[in-house]
């Protein structure tokens, strides 16, 4: 039986959606059409072992990713983790709203770099992917399985 994962995004850094399209492949999530998705999802988060939430964040979360992480208790994600394109200090906000709805947030946050002004740091290299994956093991060993 497959973990009930999802990769959810509020970004629009090209990384980010590339390392969310890695994971589903690597943990065959394809045929699960809501384990890919923008943020507010098409379907709401229900009873799911770990939400990985990537996100562009400057400085403290908008008002619509500020909404959702609030709802984001214990029944609808056990375990939340995070891509963050931005900084610690974003991260920490983003943290303490989810950690206020009462899900367990893990600790060791996945950092991203920005695609910059004009896109020109916008690849994905295949070590880019595969330090993104070992983070995703190493996070569903520690906190899921």
């Amino acid at each position: 039986m497959a973990i009930k994962m999802r990769y959810l995004y509020k970004t629009k850094n090209p990384k980010i959606q590339r390392l969310g399209e890695a994971f589903v492949e690597q943990y065959d999530l394809k045929d699960n059409k809501n384990a890919f998705d923008i943020i507010p999802p098409a379907y709401s988060c229900d009873k799911e072992r770990l939400v990985i939430l990537a996100l562009t964040v400057k400085k403290e979360p908008d008002d619509v990713l500020r909404r959702f992480c609030a709802e984001l208790d214990k029944k609808k994600a056990a375990n939340v983790a995070l891509v963050i394109d931005g900084t610690e200090e974003a991260a920490n906000a983003v943290k303490a709203v989810l950690q206020a709805a009462g899900t367990n947030v893990v600790d060791e946050v996945f950092y991203v770099a920005s695609a910059g002004f004009l896109n020109l740091n916008n690849k994905v290299t295949a070590e880019d992917v595969q330090k993104f994956l070992s983070w995703a093991e190493n996070t569903i060993q520690t906190y899921v399985r």
